[in-house]
């Protein structure tokens, strides 16, 4: 273990000269990423430093019981022998978890979507429920919400939804909701009590940067419309909201959550770039779940990957098998345990597909 983490001190050492130097700081890709680096092996740095202090206190206290002219110093050599004993395997397994090669894409701000699927008027009233989960569990996190573009539905709810959640390893935690959500419920608009399934498809796009994909200006076509909604009559009869149409792909993107068309029009070159970006992601998504078999993040987008059973309080999340009797509070914002299982679950699948770890 020492070993490894001389070569991770290394490369360390190393990325801290390299984010000083002016040529570096001059390359923004380049320094985002180093950067990036920095931040991931300064955790491994603390934790190769209470390695060495536990093995050291490990020996040290061995040379102390096997001296055993002192009796206290031996009683005191015993707590600290048992302690790092018992704390050094516990410190191994951490370790091991951050030497697992980190996804570049984790640290990203990410854009997610919601739509409405089967299930009429209670899938888009559904979709509005998850959009106020994602949003308290964003506030908890102390992340930053934008909304970007919406479009509501005939009784409540969002046919879809658009927004952007900007903070620390955003996409690399809420990479896991992307897949179909069920909801099996009686509708507001059901008379006869009878219990229906609705569904919802959350997709999580990373935010690309402007240097992570070049976009050719005569590629995309540009509309300007009047936005619908709240925000007063302005909104209404300025050509204020944007669209942007990829001729090559196809993609569409709009923004009309801001009164000013210049600001529309940015946000909807950032979410075009992401879904551009996130077009060549889901492929090599797809190849490396193919490699490890993986069950946590398989790069399907229509996999159904969990349901929230109202009559039971149930949430069930379908990929790992875990079920929570606690919906009330998962769909007020409380989804870091569900998340923790699959982070847990893909670690693992990681580290036994990477033999050379350590």
């Amino acid at each position: 273990m020492l070993e490894k983490l001389q070569i991770v001190k290394q490369r360390f050492d190393e990325v801290s000269d390299l984010i000083i130097q002016p040529d570096i700081i001059s390359d923004q890709k380049r320094y985002v990423e180093l950067n990036r680096e920095y931040k991931d092996l300064r955790i491994l740095m603390e934790k190769r430093a209470q390695y060495i202090e536990l093995t050291d206190n490990l020996e040290e206290a061995e040379s102390i019981i096997a001296d055993g002219s002192d009796e206290e110093m031996v009683e005191m050599a015993k707590m600290q022998y048992d302690e790092a004993k018992e704390g050094i395997p516990k410190l191994e397994e951490e370790i091991r978890v951050l030497l697992i090669p980190k996804d570049p894409e984790d640290a990203k701000n990410a854009v997610v979507e919601l739509r409405a699927g089967t299930g009429g008027d209670e899938a888009s009233i559904f979709a509005g429920d998850l959009f106020r989960m994602y949003t308290k569990y964003c506030e908890n996190k102390g992340w930053r919400v934008d909304t970007v573009d919406f479009s509501e539905g005939t009784n409540g709810g969002f046919k879809e939804i658009q927004f952007e959640v900007s903070g620390e390893d955003v996409y690399g935690t809420l990479k896991f909701e992307a897949g179909v959500h069920r909801v099996q419920r009686v509708p507001q608009t059901e008379t006869q009590g009878r219990v229906h399934t609705s569904a919802a498809t959350v997709m999580v796009f990373p935010e690309a940067e402007e240097f992570d994909v070049e976009i050719n200006p005569k590629d995309v076509r540009i509309d300007f419309f009047c936005s619908s909604g709240p925000g007063g009559q302005s909104v209404n009869t300025t050509y204020s909201a944007v669209r942007l149409t990829h001729i090559p792909t196809g993609l569409v993107a709009q923004c009309q959550d801001q009164k000013s068309q210049h600001k529309n029009k940015e946000k909807a070159f950032k979410v075009l770039r992401s879904r551009l970006y996130d077009l060549e992601l889901a492929k090599k998504q797809e190849e490396d779940a193919a490699k490890r078999g993986s069950m946590v993040s398989s790069g399907d987008r229509s996999a159904k990957i969990r349901t929230y059973n109202y009559p039971q309080g149930r949430v069930t999340d379908h990929r790992i098998g875990l079920t929570l009797y606690d919906l009330s509070n998962i769909v007020n914002g409380d989804i870091q345990k569900i998340i923790d299982e699959l982070m847990l679950a893909e670690n693992t699948e990681k580290l036994k597909a990477s033999d050379d770890v350590i």
